[in-house]
């Protein structure tokens, strides 16, 4: 009973993605750490590009070794990433994931994929790039988040 009721529940909150507003796609892409202190005309041009996306339960979203033609931010679900067969993170909403390889042009470093029915924004790495070439303090605030990724990462390696 319980697991029909989570059901419907997201398949009404899946029928909400598919009309999003850029307002709200903007609001989404506000919670994301990575765009931590991008102002509003920053975040409505993401959100003008931003596209909604579902994937159902276990599906591969991005695979790794594969180049990356696009970056994701989790509205709602799950995913799991794995690299080299080990799961080394869970991710769910407002976290995101493929800004690496939209930013470096090189593969995947890991696979992602969805753990339960899950909605992203995802973001075209040509349209991703075009708008950080236009908006420096875009870029900054993504420096920012990337560092902010690789400094977590480097400093849960030494414990």
């Amino acid at each position: 009973m319980r697991a029909r009721g989570q059901h419907r529940a997201r398949a009404s909150s899946t029928e909400e993605l598919l009309t999003l507003t850029q307002d709200r796609r903007a609001e989404l892409l506000a919670g994301c750490p990575l765009f931590r202190g991008i102002d509003a005309d920053g975040l409505a041009k993401l959100a003008a590009l931003a596209t909604s996306v579902d994937f159902p339960a276990g599906h591969v979203i991005a695979r790794q070794g594969e180049i990356g033609t696009g970056f994701f931010v989790i509205v709602s679900g799950a995913v799991r990433v794995v690299r080299d067969g080990t799961v080394v993170a869970r991710l769910g909403p407002g976290e995101f994931f493929g800004e690496l390889s939209v930013l470096d042009r090189m593969p995947r470093n890991a696979t992602v994929a969805a753990e339960e029915p899950t909605s992203c924004l995802a973001l075209a790495s040509w349209d991703f790039e075009n708008v950080l070439l236009e908006e420096p303090a875009l870029t900054l605030a993504i420096l920012r988040g990337v560092a902010m990724r690789l400094r977590e990462v480097t400093e849960s390696a030494r414990h």
